[in-house]
């Protein structure tokens, strides 16, 4: 009888860290989508300020003339 107690405990404690196991799992992987959620937000970012940057004026002559040209 003792015997056939311990294999239940063992099967139920196998259960229990294989749900403990597969929950931390879970949450690895929430955090390593989060990290690259943010890190798609920051690349999207830079980018949009390199495309700014490259279509600025080079000198003070090219933003006058962008002014009066109305296309700034």
């Amino acid at each position: 009888m003792l015997a056939r107690f311990k294999s239940w405990l063992a099967i139920a404690a196998a259960a229990i860290l294989f749900i403990l196991g597969a929950r931390r799992s879970g949450e690895k992987a929430g955090r390593a989508n989060e990290r690259l959620e943010n890190l798609e937000r920051t690349n999207d970012a830079r980018q949009r300020m390199l495309d700014a940057a490259s279509r600025r004026p080079h000198d003070r002559d090219a933003l006058a003339e962008r002014l009066r040209d109305g296309k700034f």
